[in-house]
């Protein structure tokens, strides 16, 4: 039976195809036109963490290096007031098989699709999570085809991109390079209902439960070695699921009181998906243009729910500029000998500004690394964005001007947090989801629910509620 394949006919086929390439029926978990229950959701990934850690043993994932990186908490002291610097350690998650923490995901994602009798995965990537993918789905005999935004209208791609594809492309995976546009979700459905492989989704349980080993190591480790688990877990915020499965794990090895930080680099002003925009980032992950929409509205992902959901677990959020970032991988590089892809450094560039605010006794996490590479290396993608026309020198970060100038910090006392508003981003989520479902009557399972969401009270949901023209009906 031949099927329409037209935009408009296979977007209208979405959560079928979804539902099929996944074998998760998402519709028995809404509760509402709004509320679902992401708990049942999560409690049905049918896999401990503990046989989470035994899948990823058999496939060399996890168990990754956490080094405390004393010169460069030295330098942090140094511009500290006295009994200030925190110790600022690093879960080095580069030496997981495709070179980032991506490899725990795709684990337990390939480990599922093939115990569920897939051929093979398929994944819509940036490239990190694409090579991941690939990874597991050589050590474990399925096949891998990942859908990649590669190029800008004129055909030019970043060097990160494009060294990303080769990642994937050297793993084996057949990989479709395309140009920036809404084509990629429909491509990515196409050859999920052509091929009937598995959606080896970032956004899915499976996915998320297998970053929880990250927290649980992380919790695990530190006590060991300290004494106490760690005040802070800063993790690089993009589609949210590095931070909530890093949360989820932490909460789950007992270390409920250490505080999870969100980072990401300030590319305000710059769309995700504009292809003018592309290849003026130098950065294609962990970034505002990711970081605020999936915090604000996090179904916005290749699968009807998404088990990446922020709020739920974020206690503070902040910005850093893209010029601090690549001083502080070359900082990584030059003053610890560990060289590393400047966009997994995001969260350690606002470790060290935050270590310079914490008690010498108190000890930061930074929960990953990614790779470098030809493509992924600083003075690859600086050299590009000058052939872009953007700026480069050395002054304050404050006046960068994402997509004109990159700025790079004149010393290490430059270097500084800017936070965001956790209040505005909750109000933000409440009246996008109102927005989203078109909804004007809600019940107290929606506060319910919008509260778990934002992690606010009952009168703080039902005040913006009301400001949003809602009507509560009991």
């Amino acid at each position: 039976m031949n099927r329409d394949m037209s935009y408009e006919a296979v977007m209208g086929r979405k959560n079928e195809i979804m539902k099929k390439a996944l074998g998760v029926d998402y519709e028995k978990y809404e509760l509402s036109q709004l509320a679902f229950d992401y708990d049942a959701m999560m409690e049905d990934v049918d896999v401990s963490i503990e046989e989470v850690r035994k899948i990823q043993e058999e496939v060399s994932v996890g168990h990754t290096p956490l080094v405390e990186l004393k010169n460069l908490t030295a330098l942090a002291r140094k511009f500290s007031k006295e009994g200030y610097g925190a110790r600022i350690l690093i879960k080095d998650e580069a030496a997981n098989p495709s070179g980032s923490y991506k490899d725990r995901r795709a684990s337990l994602s390939v480990y599922m699709a093939k115990k569920l009798g897939y051929q093979g995965v398929v994944t819509a990537t940036s490239g990190n999570y694409g090579a991941a993918v690939a990874s597991q789905a050589a050590k474990l005999g399925l096949k891998c085809i990942v859908v990649q935004e590669c190029y800008d209208s004129q055909g030019i791609g970043q060097p990160e991109i494009l060294e990303k594809r080769r990642k994937c492309e050297a793993l084996g995976a057949e990989v479709l390079s395309l140009t920036v546009g809404p084509e990629l979700f429909y491509t990515f459905l196409s050859i999920l209902e052509e091929t009937g492989y598995f959606n080896a989704s970032l956004y899915s349980s499976f996915g998320i439960r297998g970053v929880e080993t990250l927290g649980y190591e992380i919790a695990e480790e530190v006590y060991e070695k300290y004494g106490k688990y760690p005040e802070v877990v800063l993790a690089t915020h993009a589609g949210g699921g590095n931070l909530t499965g890093t949360a989820r794990g932490l909460k789950a090895a007992g270390a409920k009181e250490t505080k999870v930080v969100g980072v990401s680099v300030d590319l305000t002003g710059l769309h995700m998906a504009s292809d003018v925009d592309f290849n003026k980032k130098s950065f294609t992950t962990g970034h505002t243009g990711f970081g605020m929409p999936f915090t604000t509205f996090p179904d916005r992902s290749d699968v009807p729910r998404s088990a990446a959901r922020p709020l739920r677990y974020m206690d503070e959020y902040y910005l850093v500029k893209q010029g601090e970032v690549f001083y502080m991988t070359e900082a990584l590089a030059q003053l610890e000998g560990i060289e590393r892809g400047p966009a997994g450094n995001t969260s350690l560039t606002a470790a060290f500004a935050m270590a310079r605010e914490m008690k010498e006794t108190d000890i930061l996490v930074v929960q990953e690394t990614e790779y470098t590479g030809a493509g992924k290396h600083p003075l690859s993608q600086l050299s590009f964005a000058k052939e872009r026309g953007i700026e480069l020198f050395f002054g304050d970060p404050e006046k960068e001007v994402p997509g004109k100038n990159i700025i790079l910090p004149k010393g290490p006392e430059d270097i500084r947090l800017r936070p965001v508003s956790m209040e505005k981003l909750k109000k933000s989520l409440i009246k996008n989801y109102v927005a989203a479902k078109k909804i004007n009557l809600v019940t107290e399972l929606d506060i319910f629910y919008l509260m778990e969401e934002t992690r606010t009270s009952y009168e703080f949901v039902k005040l913006e509620l009301q400001l949003l023209g809602c009507t509560l009906v009991i």
